[in-house]
């Protein structure tokens, strides 16, 4: 977001007047904890993606458009997680085989002045 608005900002105001605008997001985003979880974790989501495209999807994950389909079972046991105080359920939404599997990990977020 720091970078999209010092870009909207430029655009906005030109230069050289927006060389503050820049020069202040470059360095706020430098000094910002940075992480990889989230490339780390997306990079593995979409192996395993990949790995296991021909597995079924959960069945209380599945539309019941017709009396057949609920009738085994499509859509029995959903949880709507924004029914839920927190926005969230227990609900398995991953195939058998990754059942357990989480792709974000809370790692410590390192600065860049603590990098040796």
């Amino acid at each position: 977001m720091i970078a999209a608005a010092a870009a909207q900002a430029t655009h906005l105001i030109g230069m050289p007047e927006a060389r503050l605008t820049l020069a202040e997001a470059a360095a706020y985003l430098a000094l910002a904890p940075k992480s990889n979880s989230v490339c780390v974790g997306y990079e593995a989501a979409a192996a395993d993606a990949r790995a296991t495209q021909a597995e079924p999807v959960p069945l209380h994950l599945r539309n019941a458009p017709t009396g057949l389909m609920k009738g085994l079972g499509y859509g029995k046991d959903y949880k709507y997680a924004h029914d839920f105080e927190e926005a969230k359920t227990d609900m398995v939404c991953l195939p058998e085989k990754l059942k357990g599997k989480k792709y974000l990990e809370e790692k410590q977020i390192t600065k860049p002045n603590e990098i040796n």
